[in-house]
């Protein structure tokens, strides 16, 4: 696998990118529900994001898509409860989807308070079972870490480990916790991802990612590379630097 670096859209300030990353929402949804009948996302955790799904929740917003044909699945969360503040589920379920009419049975969340790998196991299943058994999302939003990880794809190990699961279990020792993230396996076959960066304590990182040498074992932000869909970069000018 070799780096893509994607199409780059720099906007002014942070509300630019959530607008844009909102407008990219609401299209992918449009479009995918024409093409299939649903849209299928896999949502990010983080502060864009965040602001995104409040955006998403705003009579401007809000009656742009048909919220009962979405099925939401998410790239990684950590393995707390789904009640707990750093719950990415909860942060996602608070801003919009309850707020929406998304049927609960459409929100497909990571049992972040069950066994990490029984409940990676479990997600594996249930992306089967939902997507089939090579999952396809129509829009696959992520973040970037300032150290390059992105989802729960930390620096120090191969990105691709067990990339023959759909989702595992992974323990972050910067944050000596455990999560559970999707594989490249399964971002890689989005028909869109797209990473939304803030902030100029992102620039190096970003750069590097995108213009420095192929190194996604120390950077594995630069490990995602669809293989049949469309890369996307949603950044602020300072994280442009």
């Amino acid at each position: 696998m070799t780096r893509e670096a994607g199409e780059l859209f720099v906007f002014e300030t942070p509300a630019d990118v959530t607008k844009a990353l909102a407008d990219l929402f609401v299209r992918c949804g449009q479009e995918a529900i024409a093409a299939h009948g649903r849209l299928c996302v896999s949502l990010s955790g983080g502060t864009t994001p965040k602001a995104t799904y409040e955006l998403l929740a705003t009579p401007g917003y809000a009656g742009a898509l048909d919220w009962t044909k979405i099925e939401v699945f998410f790239g990684d969360e950590r393995c707390v409860p789904p009640d707990d503040p750093q719950s990415n589920y909860k942060t996602a379920n608070d801003a919009f989807l309850s707020k929406l009419g998304v049927p609960a049975a459409n929100v497909h969340r990571m049992r972040g308070e069950d066994d990490p790998v029984e409940a990676a196991s479990a997600y594996s299943d249930e992306l089967r079972n939902v997507l089939g058994a090579d999952p396809r999302f129509d829009l696959v939003m992520l973040g970037m870490g300032p150290d390059g990880h992105t989802a729960s794809l930390f620096p120090g190990s191969d990105p691709l480990e067990g990339d023959d699961m759909l989702a595992r279990a992974v323990y972050s020792a910067s944050h000596q916790q455990w999560r559970i993230t999707l594989t490249p396996r399964v971002l890689n076959n989005a028909r869109t991802v797209a990473f939304a960066v803030e902030g100029a304590g992102k620039a190096f990182v970003l750069k590097e990612v995108r213009e420095g040498p192929y190194d996604p074992v120390n950077l594995p932000s630069q490990i995602i590379a669809p293989h049949d869909g469309r890369l996307v970069w949603l950044v602020d000018r300072a994280a442009a630097g």
